[in-house]
């Protein structure tokens, strides 16, 4: 697509503020494709006005209303679905085949949840003498990352617009384009306007000015905890609601009547998945010491088939930050068995899949998200030992369990502190709460609890 050298703001492209802009780099090759603007404090003051003075009519749209326009912006992202695989892979630089099923079908598919939703939602309720309503919280500043673009749009511009909310967005600056097409695809949707705004630009401009505008009623982050924490702060002090999806270092817990290959096989490629930029990969394989062995021969294998099939990190920073933790690794007694620090092309910001073994729990790679396709391998003596690795970080955003029998996996399950738990291999659910425990956030993504967070309640007694 075609950049656009304006803002989207109360429903029309108009001009930025500044003249600075922001150089969109394909990760593949290095090279720029496209400029876009670096709106500041002055564009944000622009679109949160048009948010607020959109947000009494649409707080007052009937659900059912609303419900078409989001239903109307999913066949849009349907119609366009090739269009959003390729600005994806452009400027991320995921292969195209992922793109297609997941870059852009998993937000069509989260989309059409909140069509529904919208439509079925209780607004409104009897408790004894009392009639309950659910109302829109406002204006809510989104910001949102650049590892799932568009999915991370959806899953908080969908349940704004169904709970009634005004919208101002501020995507992140390496992938913009995809934000860009999402507004076009909100425009012919019908999506009135001023209900949905797009200022593009740095974090520590737009997306700090966002976060402290007296007119904006509730902050949506998805990003780092260090970043999250600051909004936190500020979102504090002001009183003003917020809801943060933060880091993560997930452990997939392999019990010893799990079936061992697939759970490994699986569990690599988790991990490599979107070449290992996603907040809840299973980083951390927790393996029975009987079973080590076999399992760090089965995970350096199932790496190797990946080797050319995960596409570059994002930028030039993260494929440095990666490289080094690669070799924080090995300098503190990590065993490579698979991958390494060099990178695998002259060209492009590529890593290679990475497996290490020998990882004890208190090492830097077992600790800290490193945001890249790395797996680390840690033995356990016992299930307490594996509970205690399993909950011995400070994130707590999701993780695995396999198990012969369901039944043992669902008790192991429980008493893992994080939020999201796959029981051997679980299937994505666009309507189950995505968030997390501890460091990792605060509030909840997808589904009905997705939707409550954009609603703030009031009773009325009779």
């Amino acid at each position: 697509m075609k950049a656009h050298d304006g803002m989207y703001i109360d429903g029309a492209w108009r001009p930025a503020a500044g003249r600075d802009s922001i150089a969109v780099v394909n990760p593949a090759d290095e090279q720029v494709i496209a400029e876009v603007p670096a709106g500041g404090a002055e564009d944000v003051d622009a679109a949160v006005r048009a948010a607020r003075a959109a947000l009494p009519a649409w707080a007052a749209t009937a659900p059912a209303e609303r419900a078409a326009r989001i239903a109307a912006l999913r066949d849009v992202l349907v119609a366009r679905k090739d269009e959003i695989a390729e600005t994806v892979t452009a400027e991320l630089g995921a292969p195209l085949p992922f793109s297609q099923a997941v870059h852009a079908g998993v937000p069509i598919l989260v989309a059409g949840s909140y069509a529904s939703l919208a439509a079925s939602y209780a607004f409104e309720e009897k408790v004894g003498n009392s009639t309950v309503y659910a109302e829109p919280v406002g204006v809510v500043g989104a910001i949102t990352p650049w590892n799932y673009p568009l999915h991370q749009i959806v899953a908080k511009v969908a349940p704004a617009l169904a709970a009634g909310c005004t919208i101002v967005l501020k995507p992140a600056e390496d992938t913009p384009l995809t934000a860009q097409l999402f507004a076009e695809a909100v425009h012919e949707a019908g999506v009135p306007a001023g209900v949905f705004n797009l200022v593009t630009g740095l974090g520590p401009v737009a997306g700090q000015a966002l976060a402290e505008h007296e007119g904006v009623d509730l902050v949506s982050f998805t990003g780092s905890t260090a970043v999250g924490r600051k909004i936190g702060a500020t979102a504090g002090a002001a009183v003003k609601r917020v809801a943060l999806e933060l880091g993560g270092k997930s452990a997939n817990v392999i019990l010893p009547s799990a079936d061992l290959a697939r759970a490994v096989g699986v569990g690599v490629a988790n991990v490599m998945g979107n070449s290992g930029q996603t907040c809840s990969a299973w980083t951390r394989m927790l393996v029975h010491t009987s079973q080590y062995d076999e399992a760090v021969a089965l995970a350096a294998e199932a790496a190797a088939k990946y080797g050319d099939r995960i596409g570059p990190l994002v930028n030039a920073k993260q494929h440095a930050r990666v490289r080094g933790y690669i070799e924080k690794g090995v300098a503190q007694g990590a065993r490579l068995v698979a991958g390494g620090p060099e990178a695998p092309r002259e060209q492009g910001y590529f890593v290679s899949p990475t497996v290490f073994a020998d990882v004890t729990p208190e090492m830097t790679i077992a600790q800290e998200e490193i945001f890249g396709p790395v797996v680390s391998l840690i033995r356990y003596e016992d299930e307490d030992d594996a509970l205690r690795i399993a909950n011995g970080t400070v994130y707590g955003l999701a993780g695995a369990v396999w198990a012969g029998d369901e039944a043992e996996a669902v008790v192991f399950a429980r008493r893992m502190d994080t939020g999201q738990v796959d029981i051997n291999g679980g299937r994505f659910n666009p309507l189950a709460p995505f968030g997390g425990y501890k460091q990792s956030g605060v509030g909840r993504e997808l589904g009905s609890h997705g939707l409550a967070e954009y609603l703030q309640t009031k009773s009325l007694q009779f």
